[in-house]
């Protein structure tokens, strides 16, 4: 029978999420539409938003629930995640913050793009729309999880359910709204899941968390040391490359502000962790078959994914469980949009745009947006009815991430001149088929190669092939580059046959960031060089009379973007020279170079 005052309930955090998403969605600046405005906030997140949304980059729906089935199922030695994207914050500061948002991206494909070229970046698209996806699925499985158990509800029909109300919040679009629901989410989290632990904690039914009885702790098997380092490793470099985590450093004011935001969120997901893993060890310690609980015992995989909302319902008086559970439903919903509008905005921007349509307008690559996220919705939703437990989606989300995205990323940032288009293609090819090959019981995706430890009985590999995997990857990248780039140089190979043109056979009109343009050198917005090829357009203003760079166009470096733009208008219509945009698709406005836009 449906619970009338859970559905309340919910309906009413529902209806607090998506008013406060509508109000932030019309913070935008009225008439802008442009990619930085709806995917980036103008680039304008305050410093309090910013923590809060940084913070929220993994604490949600799947975050809290799995955490909660980790403890219950393994024990807290084993629930790894919080500590380990934790981790990755704090390294995703220290190394990428800085060098991305200095460079003006707008997505976290388009230094990739910038290395190796639109078409290995779209290829490099399809692992980074898989980890979005995974993630987006644990989001809406633990949303479904936590409606079932509310108001009674075929857990199949209110995933679907849930997937439908969170793209539809979703379509209001821009990172405002998911910003600004950022912060309502963390304060239900926080609020709603204290609120219940006193209440579930003194429930008569409930053990002694010390008792002989309750192990909540767990241990490591010493047989599964390297599975244990294999995991942590893939949560910690696994949980950088992500969109999620870089449309908040991207739309930071500034580069120093987008690494103190990383390392505060990091402080954040530890201290949003102690809530489920409280009521994981809370359901730990109860016997659910004396409770009012009437599923089957021991309880079984599809159930201990509901671990934390059957602690709310059964644990708890009526009136906490539905503040508690309507907060945690709220949060789940407000954090998916989050997964799905960064899938979307990576494949509006670097797949659409600056595959097919060179010349597409904002207002046309906001459309493909929005529809790209109907899309990333409903696969999201497949994959949340296909795999059972939600900390295993949680899992899944970093593997091809960490394997392929992450060397490819750290080598494109930090060490642009020591890779090309074939150590790219190789590295992912490689990548790919380890991974693979190692198997996935979740998927059930059987191992081709049984590495050293293989687990014959659990179907599992103890081995750390996925580090094996990323290693592997990142070696490949850089001798094939070396090799390709040795070859042609010295003749060996023809230049004909640099069929990807980025060694000896490079078009004259394609430029990189961070090489002067024909037309001058890069002016500086917002305090770095704004991208010349796939962040943002690198404008040059050129002084007709001479060749030089005229200097009525250089602009301090805490310009703001706007400000220097009007001031470049006023150059042109004053006749004082004209502006190149410098990269690659078009011809520019002066007819010098051309340009990705």
């Amino acid at each position: 029978m449906i619970n009338i005052a859970g559905v309340v309930s919910i309906v009413l955090f529902y209806l607090l999420i998506l008013g406060v998403g509508i109000w932030a969605g019309r913070k935008k600046e009225e008439g802008n539409d442009s990619e930085e405005e709806v995917m980036l906030a103008g680039r304008n997140i305050g410093l309090f938003v910013g923590i809060f949304t940084m913070t929220a980059t993994w604490v949600g729906g799947g975050y809290i629930n799995g955490t909660a089935e980790a403890i219950y199922t393994t024990g807290l030695v084993w629930c790894q995640a919080p500590f380990g994207y934790a981790l990755s914050l704090v390294f995703g500061g220290i190394f990428f913050a800085n060098p991305m948002r200095k460079q003006g991206y707008i997505t976290m494909l388009d230094p990739l793009q910038d290395s190796f070229g639109e078409r290995m970046g779209g290829l490099l698209f399809l692992p980074a729309l898989c980890g979005e996806v995974f993630w987006a699925a644990g989001i809406l499985a633990a949303l479904g999880a936590t409606l079932s158990v509310i108001i009674d509800m075929d857990h199949r029909t209110s995933v679907i359910l849930s997937s439908c109300i969170a793209v539809f919040y979703t379509l209001f679009g821009g990172l405002y709204a998911v910003a600004y629901t950022d912060v309502i989410q963390l304060g239900c989290i926080f609020i709603g899941l204290w609120m219940c632990i006193p209440f579930a904690w003194m429930n008569e039914h409930v053990q002694s968390l010390s008792s002989m009885d309750v192990d909540w702790i767990g241990e490591v098997d010493p047989k599964e040391k390297w599975f244990y380092i294999d995991y942590g490793l893939l949560l910690v470099f696994g949980g950088i490359p992500w969109q999620v985590y870089f449309q908040r450093v991207l739309s930071s004011k500034t580069a120093g502000r987008a690494q103190v935001l990383s390392y505060v969120a990091a402080f954040g997901c530890i201290i949003m962790a102690i809530p489920p893993v409280l009521i994981g060890a809370i359901a730990k310690a109860t016997p659910w078959n004396e409770t009012d609980y009437k599923g089957p015992w021991p309880l079984t995989v599809q159930e201990t994914s509901m671990i934390l909302p059957m602690v709310l319902q059964y644990l708890t008086p009526d009136f906490v469980s539905f503040f508690g559970l309507g907060a945690v439903s709220a949060a789940v919903m407000s954090s998916a949009d989050s997964s799905v509008l960064s899938a979307a905005s990576m494949f509006a921007r670097n797949v659409y745009k600056l595959i097919f349509r060179h010349r597409a307008s904002e207002m046309e690559i906001i459309w493909v947006m929005r529809v790209g996220i109907i899309v990333v919705g409903i696969l999201a939703t497949i994959m949340a009815l296909t795999i059972p437990s939600i900390y295993g989606l949680w899992s899944m989300c970093s593997d091809l991430v960490y394997v392929i995205l992450f060397p490819q990323l750290l080598m494109v940032v930090h060490f642009k001149n020591f890779c090309n288009t074939y150590g790219s293609l190789a590295a992912y090819i490689i990548a790919l088929f380890i991974r693979l090959s190692g198997g996935e019981p979740l998927l059930g995706l059987p191992a081709l190669i049984h590495f050293p430890l293989y687990d014959e009985e659990n179907q599992r590999q103890l081995f750390p092939f996925r580090t094996m995997a990323m290693i592997t990857s990142l070696l490949t990248l850089i001798f094939v580059s070396w090799l390709s780039k040795f070859l042609f140089e010295t003749g060996r190979l023809a230049p004909q046959y640099d069929y990807f043109r980025c060694v000896v056979n490079i078009p004259e009109d394609v430029q990189r960031v961070g090489e002067p343009s024909e037309a001058g050198e890069q002016m500086t917005l917002s305090g770095a060089p704004m991208a010349k090829m796939y962040g943002a357009a690198t404008m040059v203003g050129k002084d007709e009379r001479n060749g030089r760079i005229n200097p009525a166009l250089e602009a301090d470096d805490d310009l703001p973007v706007a400000e220097a733009k009007q001031q470049i208008q006023r150059h042109i219509q004053s006749g004082g020279g004209a502006l190149g945009i410098s990269g690659i698709g078009t011809p520019n406005v002066s007819g010098q170079g051309h340009t990705a836009f």
